[in-house]
């Protein structure tokens, strides 16, 4: 597990805190996926869907690789999927 710092732990729990994004990742946790199946699950556009995932990046939820010309995501770490899976359970 990651050691995070209260300031790291809040900016992750705001990123969480929306329901796109809290759908996002666990959609993630369930799957790698690109933009463009993320978009065909959520049905929402591929703009917002953009802009969603740079929030979870930028606030080291999620990762990306580059596959030829097509970026994939993933959860970052075990304490994100177990907090959101754990959440579900409730």
């Amino acid at each position: 597990m990651v050691e995070r710092s209260i300031d790291q732990l809040a900016e992750c729990l705001r990123a969480l805190g929306h329901p796109t994004r809290l759908q996002i990742v666990d959609g993630l946790i369930k799957n790698e996926c690109n933009v463009t199946q993320i978009q065909q699950n959520l049905d929402i556009p591929q703009s917002t869907i953009s802009q969603h995932l740079k929030i979870l990046k930028n606030a080291g939820i999620i990762e990306s690789r580059r596959e030829g010309n097509m970026v994939c995501y993933k959860v970052l770490d075990s304490w994100v999927k177990d907090l959101v899976t754990h959440v579900k359970k409730k």
